[in-house]
């Protein structure tokens, strides 16, 4: 599949906005800490989706209530959906200096994803920080994808070919207006 930026201009994927809030102390903080063990860009952006996936866990595995959707509150409640970590995920590597966009699959709703460009690289690699449980094990690959689901054509289920520099504006209006995490499971979009 080939991979779409919604935006040609590779900056507005380094750019911080409501969601990815990279400019925040809390972001800024986290990435530094990140950065300090990680000699190269690739490592760096490895221990980014390390941190995401396994620091911070999955509300439903957890059963946690709270919807989170801004990267810092991500971090600071240390819980989210898929969008939410994907926000998160997507602010640290934005906090490095790594173009990061917003991507997604059609499941029986729609997934969260991230893609990333490293320093010299000529294509994306989409990377998912669900968090691994029995059944997922996403990786961080750049060789080639290991996600938490892969897509089945036969259930019409499919990937989204488009990099979005901000969260769809489906996605983000079903985060800002959900009350608590079963009522958010009550309006999960299931299509863009």
């Amino acid at each position: 599949m080939e991979l779409i930026q919604n935006t040609p201009d590779i900056s507005a994927y380094l750019a911080a906005c409501d969601a990815i809030d990279h400019e925040h102390p809390l972001v800024r903080s986290t990435a530094a800490t990140l950065a300090a063990d990680a000699p190269d860009a690739y490592a760096y952006a490895k221990a980014a989706f390390t941190f995401v996936r396994d620091a911070l866990p999955h509300s439903a595995d957890t059963g946690d209530p709270r919807v989170t959707w801004r990267a810092s509150d991500v971090l600071a409640q240390r819980t989210g959906i898929c969008y939410a970590k994907a926000h998160a995920l997507a602010a640290l590597l934005r906090a490095g200096g790594i173009p990061a966009a917003l991507c997604y699959q059609k499941l029986d709703t729609v997934h969260g994803l991230v893609a990333l460009r490293l320093p010299g690289a000529h294509r994306w690699a989409r990377q998912d920080p669900r968090g691994n449980k029995p059944g997922i094990d996403a990786q961080f690959r750049l060789d080639r994808e290991q996600l938490a689901f892969p897509v089945r054509a036969e259930c019409s289920e499919l990937d989204y070919p488009v990099l979005f520099a901000e969260p769809h504006p489906v996605v983000l209006q079903c985060l800002r207006e959900a009350v608590d995490r079963p009522h958010l499971w009550q309006t999960l979009p299931t299509d863009l």
